[in-house]
């Protein structure tokens, strides 16, 4: 997935600039696009001690705790715990999302390491912030004598601060909670709320107090709902609706309507709290819904499906001049701006059924590395689809999810059955296919004694796996150690990319006559493909840039791994995000020069 949008007006000229730049993306919780700035930070100063700090604090914060973990000792921030009181914390930081993974007694083993870590750093310093965790993890560990000991004098050693100093806010919340005074908690969240406003809306601090929060009010059998209403992060919402009618033409959302769709959209999003949306940017609905989100200073994160100039020759010229100024002043105020594809329209609607499955995958992932809550709002006058794709069917594929969910009705609102999006059968037309590319690393130094051994046991093995998908595979080809698999469900994709792995590493390769070394790397790309047939094979078989893209991901991916693109990941946490999580890896040089592409390591949960 292309993106672009990128806010930076000029290359930061010192390290001190560069975490500045990284600190803009951290405050409205785009932990991934400050993660990539701090690492191109660290290309220009590779000494720069807390530009590695925000590399790594940015990966924990959102979830990708192995990854931070290994971030942590490749940057040397290890040697730097006795110097950098920060540091230390930092790994204790680490030592606690080990712990809250885990479960059982495993979970308190590993929440006293994490405990003692902090405490030696609060002993040092008196900083609230390792006191307050160190605390914390004492509840975790089981020691609640010594959880409440420890927030007692926390507590006692804070002071009313500047009003725009959350963390000291949210500390005394957290205190609080520990000790069971809800009352006192709920004075210091309206300060540290208040503080958070003044600071110019820190959504990632809330995320990840609101975690914290809620861990402690879990541990103490307090009810969520004390604070939920006012302290959890502000909401997301994936939008959608239909194109406004072109002058002198009918359609679903005609222009005399405006003023009434735009009223509801600015009435649902005051009432529901929403700091995030994403969704395209079509003449109609989609502009409406972001010039809401812009008036309230909410970040706006767009999704086109296809090559800008002809997106606007198709979406939003037909609607008149005025339409277009509207346009250019949303996608030039967006957060962010992505493309589905690069490729051409070619009158080819199936790139926006692919483009709104992206954005809605997109919004659902945000969710979760915010901690917050997720809704479709779609602008929809309850008819069916006509065509391919449409605002039905993306009411459609969003129920089946069971998140909420809001329509605005337009037109003479009827609601029709639900749609399901037809599939594109024919060949010689683009479909969106998850697409798998594997080799094995060391293949080609097999000689010929090992060669057959390799196709008995290994290839056997991966055949054997490949069979149970045989229902969900829509094309298979091998060539000597290469994979290529494509699949019409995310899911099963990821489900057979992980057996794959799982496969290779039961086999003795000693026992099987092969060297040790061999390893198998898999990569994962959801995307346009052209399905036609293959003269050669004489069956149908997939081509085109997102096959090639797929192919480039796989040399680039660490053995006994799983890496999947951003629209991967995103279509898979929007359909299967209980089973699998995508810990982000960073931007990623693909092989052949392809270009850098965002890469998530892919596992079970």
């Amino acid at each position: 997935m292309a993106e672009g949008g990128d806010p930076l007006l000029a290359k930061p000229a010192s390290a001190a600039d560069w975490i500045a730049a990284v600190s803009v993306f951290e405050r409205d919780g785009t932990l991934f696009k400050a993660h990539d700035l701090a690492m191109q930070g660290l290309a220009e100063f590779p000494d720069a001690i807390w530009l590695k700090h925000r590399a790594v604090l940015c990966l924990a914060r959102a979830g990708a705790n192995e990854l931070a973990r290994k971030k942590f000792n490749e940057l040397g921030l290890a040697a730097a715990e006795g110097e950098h009181d920060d540091i230390a914390a930092l790994d204790a930081r680490l030592l606690k999302d080990e712990a809250l993974a885990a479960a059982g007694a495993e979970r308190q083993r590993k929440a006293t390491i994490a405990a003692d870590r902090y405490e030696a750093v609060y002993a040092r310093t008196r900083n609230y912030y390792p006191g307050i965790n160190a605390a914390t993890l004492r509840l975790v560990a089981g020691e609640e004598a010594l959880a409440e000991s420890l927030a007692r004098q926390v507590l006692a050693e804070l002071r009313t601060g500047p009003e725009d100093d959350y963390y000291l806010y949210a500390t005394q919340t957290e205190a609080a909670f520990l000790l069971g005074d809800v009352a006192a908690a709920r004075r210091f969240i309206q300060r540290a709320i208040h503080a958070n406003r003044v600071g110019g809306g820190d959504y990632s601090a809330l995320a990840s107090t609101w975690k914290q929060l809620r861990l402690v009010l879990e541990l103490k059998g307090l009810d969520p709902k004390v604070v939920a209403a006012e302290f959890a992060p502000p909401h997301v919402i994936y939008f959608t609706g239909h194109r406004v009618a072109a002058p002198g033409t009918s359609g679903r959302l005609m222009p005399d309507e405006e003023p009434a769709v735009r009223a509801r959209i600015d009435a649902h999003l005051q009432g529901s709290r929403v700091g995030h949306g994403y969704g395209s940017l079509s003449a109609g609905a989609d502009i409406l819904f972001a010039e809401a989100l812009l008036r309230r200073s909410a970040s706006l994160h767009v999704v086109l499906p296809f090559d800008l100039d002809e997106f606007v020759e198709v979406a939003v010229r037909p609607a008149g001049p005025d339409w277009m100024r509207r346009f250019e002043a949303c996608i030039a105020a967006a957060s962010t701006v992505r493309y589905a594809t690069e490729d051409r329209y070619l009158g080819d609607d199936h790139l926006y059924n692919y483009c709104s499955r992206i954005g809605m995958g997109l919004a659902v992932l945000r969710t979760r590395h915010l901690a917050s809550e997720v809704e479709q709002v779609a602008v929809w006058d309850g008819g069916p689809a006509r065509g391919v794709a449409g605002t039905a069917l993306n009411v459609a594929r969003w129920r089946e999810t069971g998140l909420p969910q809001t329509i605005i009705p337009c037109g003479t609102y009827a609601e029709s059955p639900p749609d399901h999006v037809p599939p594109a059968t024919e060949t010689g037309h683009r479909v969106v296919r998850a697409m798998l590319f594997g080799d094995v690393k060391g293949f080609s130094k097999l000689n010929d004694v090992e060669l057959p051994h390799f196709v008995e046991v290994l290839l056997g093995a991966v055949g054997q796996t490949l069979h149970r998908y045989d229902p969900f595979i829509s094309f298979a080809n091998t060539w000597g150690d290469g994979l290529f698999v494509v699949f019409e469900n995310v899911g099963q994709a990821a489900r057979c990319a992980l057996d794959l792995q799982a496969a290779m590493k039961r086999i003795n390769l000693a026992e099987a006559h092969l060297p040790v070394h061999l390893a198998l790397r898999v990569g994962g790309h959801l995307g346009p493909a052209y399905a036609a047939r293959d003269p050669v094979l004489k069956k149908t078989n997939y081509f085109g840039a997102h096959v090639s893209r797929a192919a480039r991901i796989e040399p680039v991916t660490p053995e006994d791994c799983v890496y999947v693109t951003e629209t991967f990941a995103a279509a898979l946490e929007f359909e299967c995000g209980d089973e699998f999580g995508c810990d982000y890896v960073g931007m990623t040089e693909s092989a052949k020069k392809y270009g850098a592409m965002r890469m998530f390591l892919l596992h079970r949960r």
